[in-house]
């Protein structure tokens, strides 16, 4: 999640808006608790530690209910609305996917076997109910997750899903500054 948090950080500084408002503001506290978490996690799986999987569907309801804050207090309702329906759009491919491939979400880890995130075999060993390795049998592999970062590895639905996170982080950077621009509320 934190390239997503990364990407909105970036469009921010591209449109020259001072982006260390985030850090210095309560709004994004909730998100970046849940990010270390998330990190956290995800050193544990380089540790071959598999026990938090189980917790995976608590944490992604954790993320979005952290951007809540930042949604409220910077009444960014449109931006939200519009996350929203990429949020709902990516989840219907994910749907897409799994209905395909009879409930289950294949894996096609690249660049993970390289990192040691993933090792061959790891994803026959159950660790959870969804995700399977690649195969010939994959039917929509465009949809599957297929989008490798070395620590991840994602598809295009969880693109869509996740970009909930850059807009949210870019129009609150934007909102930040346009009031410490009026004169409103000291953001330093």
């Amino acid at each position: 999640m934190y390239l997503f948090i990364l990407a909105g950080l970036l469009l921010a500084k591209i449109k020259k808006y001072k982006i260390s408002y985030i850090f210095t503001r309560i709004d994004f506290y909730p998100l970046f608790t849940v990010e270390a978490v998330c990190i956290f996690f995800q050193v544990l799986v380089f540790c071959r530690n598999y026990d938090y999987v189980k917790y995976a569907p608590y944490m992604q309801k954790a993320f979005t209910l952290s951007l809540l804050l930042p949604i409220i207090l910077r009444k960014l309702y449109n931006q939200a609305l519009i996350g929203s329906g990429f949020t709902l759009f990516g989840t219907l491919l994910n749907k897409i996917c799994i209905k395909a491939n009879n409930g289950y979400m294949p894996v096609y880890p690249t660049l993970s076997r390289l990192t040691g995130y993933l090792r061959d075999g790891d994803l026959n060993k159950g660790y959870d109910n969804l995700h399977i390795a690649f195969s010939g049998m994959t039917k929509l592999d465009l949809l599957s997750d297929c989008i490798d970062t070395g620590f991840s590895v994602i598809s295009i639905g969880d693109l869509f899903i996740y970009s909930f996170v850059t807009i949210i982080i870019y129009y609150a950077i934007k909102s930040m500054n346009s009031e410490a621009m009026q004169g409103g509320v000291n953001c330093d």
